[in-house]
């Protein structure tokens, strides 16, 4: 009875090898997405009251585990049913991506400052839709990682597939995968938005380092006013490398997943320059597409 419950340790043991080995080469290949998932959901997390700030957050999270929760078995079932199907899915999340970043890009060209009317008016339905505000840009979030998360759960599968193959496991290569795929989601989804959690409580962290230091100069005071100071900067270029992001992860998605973008859309340019140029083109593509069907929604829901 013990050498058969030893045995079963043995053999969890040396799962967790395999998978060690697998999930290490599947969060090297998703990196460059967690690095925008970074960006875009930091400048998503941000512009709520000092208060609101965590409680939207985590309710950002959550919603992102939620995501996982379904994309995970959705994709393992997709595979086994119809495989085309990510693909299909995965360039229809493409295009909603380009679109967001496009539309952030159009809104900063060709923002109009506000005359002082237009202003008390948009702060006074500012002040009075406050929580469908904060209910829209959750949503906005969560839909936002739910395309990210499918992308991380793809290629995380992808590679899970490479090293099982590499380490010719002696276990079935499902059940590999399946541990591999929900390891990475469960660290994608945590440190993701740890990180975030961090840079939104910059300012806080700033604050109590000055009021912990005894004198009105000295490193805990100039450390303090330099996080302070930076949470700005900070949340502005967080702004635009999200946009940024956006565009080139949806580029990304249409050229390694569109054959003709792959090998015939400017095979000789820099792959960066090729996927911001191919997301732009989806975006103005999805722009007026999203824009006439939010429109007609909008007319079906009155």
């Amino acid at each position: 009875m013990a050498s058969g419950f030893f045995a079963i340790l043995d053999d969890i043991a040396a799962l967790m090898d395999d998978v060690a080995v697998t999930a290490k080469l599947a969060t090297q290949k998703t990196a460059g997405i967690l690095g925008d998932d970074l960006a875009v959901n930091a400048e998503k997390a941000t512009g709520f009251l000092e208060s609101r700030e965590i409680p939207v957050l985590m309710k950002i999270m959550k919603g992102s585990f939620v995501n996982k929760l379904i994309i995970v078995p959705a994709v393992f079932l997709l595979e086994w049913l119809y495989e085309p199907a990510i693909t299909i899915i995965l360039i229809f999340g493409g295009f909603y991506l380009a679109y967001e970043g496009i539309e952030k890009i159009i809104e900063y060209l060709f923002h109009r400052n506000k005359k002082g009317k237009e202003v008390i008016d948009e702060a006074s339905e500012t002040t009075e839709s406050g929580t469908d505000l904060e209910k829209s840009k959750i949503k906005s979030a969560v839909t936002t990682d739910f395309i990210l998360s499918l992308e991380i759960v793809i290629i995380a599968l992808a590679s899970a597939k490479v090293g099982y193959e590499a380490l010719k496991s002696q276990f079935n290569p499902f059940l590999v995968e399946v541990v591999t795929v929900s390891i990475v989601a469960i660290i994608a989804t945590i440190g993701v938005y740890g990180i975030v959690a961090l840079i939104v409580r910059m300012d806080d962290a700033g604050y109590k380092l000055i009021k912990k230091s005894s004198t009105e100069k000295g490193p805990l005071v100039s450390l303090g006013n330099f996080l302070v100071n930076a949470l700005p900067w900070v949340i502005k270029g967080l702004g635009v490398v999200g946009t940024i992001a956006l565009i080139l992860v949806a580029g990304g998605i249409f050229v390694h997943n569109i054959e003709w973008m792959h090998h015939h859309f400017l095979p000789n340019l820099n792959s960066i320059i090729k996927e911001a140029l191919a997301g732009i083109i989806g975006g103005l593509i999805a722009l007026p597409i999203f824009k006439l069907g939010s429109k007609a929604f909008s007319l079906i829901k009155k």
